[in-house]
């Protein structure tokens, strides 16, 4: 048994901390809200998030972080991207001990155009690249609350650390893979919510299958150019958290970003979308965060350009397709012939 703080009580917080329950650790999970941590200390509930899912009386919550994570064996980051720096502010000068820190959040940060595991070194200098881990694939929280079959990746240049996450959370109904390539897994779980959300709004204008099957797979080329360009091994863009995870996020009524880009296809507006779902929806900011690296790295990525108008300069989203479908004939793999496999 280990001790184990999961940070950010939602849905993704929230479910893997029902799964390490199942593995029998101790569960500690911090949320910022009292009546959210009353609410499942004395109800074994979080029905904002998990709606009807009954939560294991083993699962404690707390509201005081510097409680939660006191000789915890394991930190498991959880909050949305734009709450990491907050976070770790909070928590670096309370970590005594050489605790595993584990992110399973999904974004990159505006500006900065750091992922999430820089940013946590960044933000606690004693921990460095090769310390953390990322946890990232296809995973719906409802679905892992559910105890639904569901196949993950933890990934870090440290095997041991690796392995370490691998066993904190595998069990019958949550097979973890490991993996060294720290920025491709961190990428795909990122670059996947921007195509999740143009998915959404192929759907939210009436377009068929054929339409989200092509935007799904030129969205796949996307993410690998930039994740190359990167240093990412494009391999892993064909795995799990490549996709597997786009896949599961462009696809399904669970995922946010699906749901908000559905919403923008039949005609509302961002802030109008932002203010009925009343949850972080990642695709939004990791989009600029993209647009902004794109140019950076000198990637071409019409896709994520063309999201970024609607969001961002509140472009026709029928105008963005008729863009995009008259652009200049090309060779499907020219986008391939510089990746070495």
């Amino acid at each position: 048994m280990k001790k184990v703080a999961v940070l950010g009580a939602g849905s993704w917080g929230t479910a893997l901390s029902i799964v390490l329950s199942d593995n029998e650790h101790d569960v500690r999970l911090w949320s910022h809200r009292q009546a959210q941590v009353d609410e499942i200390n004395i109800e074994h509930t979080n029905n904002r998030y998990l709606d009807g899912v009954s939560l294991p009386k083993n699962i404690r919550a707390f509201n005081d972080i510097q409680a939660a994570i006191k000789e915890v064996d394991a930190i498991i980051f959880v909050v949305p991207s734009s709450a990491i720096r907050e976070v770790c502010e909070k928590i670096k000068h309370l970590l005594l001990d050489d605790v595993t820190i584990v992110h399973a959040s999904k974004g990159i940060e505006p500006e900065s155009l750091k992922r999430i595991s820089e940013i946590i070194c960044e933000e606690i200098p004693s921990y460095h690249d090769n310390d953390i881990v990322i946890l990232s694939g296809p995973s719906h929280a409802e679905e892992v609350a559910l105890r639904h079959p569901t196949t993950v990746t933890v990934a870090s240049k440290n095997e041991n650390k690796a392995n370490f996450a691998q066993n904190l959370f595998i069990n019958e109904f949550f097979r973890v893979y490991t993996s060294s390539d720290v920025i491709g897994v961190e990428l795909g779980g990122a670059l996947k919510n921007i195509i999740a959300l143009g998915a959404g709004i192929s759907d939210g204008l009436g377009f068929g299958d054929n339409a989200k099957a092509a935007l799904i797979t030129r969205g796949l080329a996307e993410i690998t150019r930039l994740g190359t360009a990167m240093g990412a091994n494009p391999l892993t863009f064909l795995g799990l958290c490549g996709v597997g995870d786009l896949i599961v996020t462009s696809t399904s009524i669970h995922s946010r970003n699906w749901r908000a880009g559905n919403l923008l296809g039949k005609g509302k507006t961002l802030d109008e979308i932002l203010s009925e779902m009343g949850m972080v929806v990642e695709g939004v900011r990791t989009t600029k965060a993209a647009y902004q690296l794109g140019k950076k790295q000198h990637v071409e990525m019409p896709i994520t350009n063309g999201l970024y108008d609607v969001l961002f300069k509140e472009k026709d989203p029928k105008l963005v397709v008729e863009q995009l479908m008259k652009r200049d004939k090309r060779e499907e793999m020219d986008d391939f012939q510089s990746v070495k496999l």
